[in-house]
């Protein structure tokens, strides 16, 4: 039998989590916390064989920061991140944190489970890409690598200088894909865009995030 720890900040979605575990064959469920942070502390003390790990849980706690430390401490723990979240950035860095897997919450329980068990025998389970989302009369699949570049220093409030130096390219480079993004998703300016973006969690910042 194999010790499952459920780190969601969400009650409704953390119950049912514990169910699903709870039918599959070969897992019990023994830990289930709202925090990332204690997830760390309960893995000095308890014999844990694999972790749910949401990326922000409660006081918007980084999970992939837990994710890295659990694995640098205890490499043996398999962990799949679970998350709703569709930045393209936190499939990579969950990577980097070296998750075992990732698994986006608009599954089912069946697809769930098939990536717990691939996961525990040993595989690692990344999507190619996070599913597609609505920005108004858009997909996120329409942007491309720099409009979504743009977008992020968009989203924390840099002025079109700010992120032309940082993206080392002229100011009118920044407008220009601005204006591109408009023009895709029919929306009127930086501000509506930033916002539907936010929204929909295309971009999302997390605690100890550069």
């Amino acid at each position: 039998m194999k010790n499952v720890m459920i780190v969601e900040d969400q009650k409704m979605v953390r119950t049912l989590f514990e169910s699903f575990i709870e039918k599959a064959e070969g897992y019990h469920v023994v830990a289930s916390l709202s925090s990332a942070y204690d997830s760390i502390e309960y893995c000095r003390n308890h014999e844990i064989d694999l972790i749910l790990m949401d990326v922000q849980t409660d006081n918007r706690e980084n999970g992939i920061v837990a994710v890295e430390k659990i694995k640098s401490d205890y490499p043996r723990i398999k962990i799949i991140v679970v998350t709703s979240l569709v930045d393209y950035e936190i499939l990579y860095a969950a990577q980097r944190a070296k998750a075992d897997s990732l698994w986006y919450k608009d599954g089912d329980e069946e697809t769930l489970i098939n990536v717990i068990n691939r996961t525990m025998n040993g595989e690692h389970i990344f999507p190619t890409s996070p599913p597609p989302v609505t920005i108004d009369t858009a997909k996120s699949t329409d942007f491309t690598k720099t409009e979504m570049k743009v977008l992020r220093y968009l989203i924390k409030g840099l002025s079109y200088k700010k992120i032309a130096d940082e993206m080392c390219i002229e100011v009118t480079t920044v407008k220009y894909h601005v204006a591109n993004m408009l023009q895709k998703t029919n929306l009127d300016n930086k501000l509506q865009l930033a916002l539907a973006v936010s929204d929909a969690k295309l971009i999302v910042h997390l605690e100890n995030e550069e």
